[in-house]
């Protein structure tokens, strides 16, 4: 911070005495931005691609710290999507002038973590990583404090291993190889979790992934659901069911596409696009009831959302954002038992329980998902339910969660916020 602030650098460090700041109360992302005002603040990002999950809580973060400038390795973020990223000052790694690494960046893995650790962030106060890859490897000095926001542990370096070299597909020299790429990922990536001072998870699932992968303590940030954007719809559902995401393997996608192959009267519909793309579209290409939009933009999901029947998603996912926006519609959801999920959705917990929001399928075979779906269509759902339950992790339950977690790290202190209206 500037010399003469009322806030000195060791007033942001992690591991030193906190100086602290006072605020008259206000709404919490309000004090959050008063307080921390002051403040040099980097947000390091994996990687801008594409608007997922991770890039919604980066686009929270920003507006939380409007001065914060980031830093990411890729950068190739159309410009009909970046709009929220105006006024940011935006660092590359040396990854983005390299041949090649804008259109096939993942393939620069082992070179992740030396491009992360060139960004030199040492003239800023509060470093922030987003890190669902290599971010948290950023290299911090003691009067720095760093704070990960988790998205989760590196998946393909852990338990996603297996899967992910199945995939690949590699020849065996190469195999041999990719196993020794991950082996030293590991190592770094769990040596890269003692540098952090404060670990910050997107869900309790994450907070048990870093604790068992890092050997670190948590603590749960839920990333924010603009619940206010997405109006309730309480009307008749047409007769079709949505799948939205990335197209990408883990998402699972073809699990579904196969379940509504085997349920010719059921119409489903697919928004996103991915390396999937072509796959899926090649095993949907003789089915009636099943149709792939390709990317589509926000508006034209959200109308999907409201409208659908249901919301199918098969992914083992650390939180997941997009069943959460379709109850923050009305819309209940179908999704795979595990994971973020098991947070997010709501089962019936008796036979007529009103606070339902959806229903689980246990197993990642299409019979489960099948006999999920026909349990589904069995029971009604009411949209206000769904619709309340969203609210739970709404923009206000996030501002006032990290201003929570703020004053827990001891780097602010501020008047008593106003009360959650009832």
């Amino acid at each position: 911070m500037s010399e003469g602030s009322d806030v000195s650098m060791e007033g942001c460090a992690g591991v030193h005495e906190k100086a602290v700041v006072q605020v008259a109360a206000t709404s919490p992302l309000e004090q959050v931005r008063q307080a921390t005002s002051p403040w040099r603040v980097a947000i390091v990002h994996d990687w801008l691609v594409t608007n997922g999950g991770a890039e919604k809580v980066l686009e929270a973060l920003l507006r939380a710290f409007p001065q914060a400038d980031i830093f990411t390795l890729v950068d190739t973020l159309p410009d009909r999507q970046r709009g929220w990223l105006k006024g940011h000052k935006i660092t590359t790694s040396f990854l983005q002038r390299l041949p090649l690494a804008k259109k096939r960046y993942r393939h620069f893995l082992p070179l992740m973590p030396l491009a992360v650790e060139q960004f030199d962030v040492s003239d800023y106060d509060l470093v922030i990583s987003s890190s669902h890859a290599v971010a948290k490897g950023v290299i911090t000095h003691p009067q720095q404090t760093h704070i990960c926001y988790c998205h989760t542990p590196i998946r393909y370096a852990w338990d996603m291993k297996e899967s992910y070299l199945a995939d690949a597909g590699f020849p065996a020299p190469l195999s041999w190889l990719a196993r020794y790429v991950l082996h030293r990922l590991r190592q770094w990536d769990y040596f890269s979790a003692t540098q952090v001072d404060y670990f910050w998870a997107n869900s309790r699932h994450v907070a048990t992934r870093i604790d068992k992968y890092y050997a670190r303590s948590s603590q749960v940030l839920y990333p924010p659901v603009a619940v206010d954007q997405l109006p309730c719809h309480e009307g008749e559902r047409e007769n079709f069911y949505l799948a939205a995401s990335r197209l990408v393997p883990y998402k699972r996608l073809d699990l579904i596409v196969e379940a509504f192959l085997d349920m010719p009267e059921r119409r489903l519909v697919i928004i996103g696009d991915g390396p999937e793309r072509t796959r899926l579209t090649r095993l949907a290409k003789d089915a009636d009831n099943i149709e792939l939009l390709g990317y589509c933009e926000d508006d034209v999901l959200r109308d999907h959302l409201s409208r659908a029947r249901g919301f199918v998603f098969a992914a083992n996912e650390d939180f997941g954002i997009l069943p959460l926006e379709a109850q923050a519609c009305g819309t209940p959801v179908i999704a795979f038992g595990q994971g973020g999920a098991r947070e997010t959705v709501r089962p019936a917990s008796h036979p007529n329980d009103e606070n339902a929001t959806g229903v689980f399928f246990e197993k990642p075979i299409t019979q489960s998902l099948h006999e999920a779906i026909l349990g589904f269509e069995l029971r009604q759902f009411s949209p206000q339910a769904c619709r309340r339950n969203a609210e739970r992790f709404s923009e206000e339950a996030f501002w006032r969660r990290l201003h929570s977690l703020l004053q827990a790290a001891g780097l602010l202190e501020t008047a008593e916020l106003p009360r959650e209206p009832s």
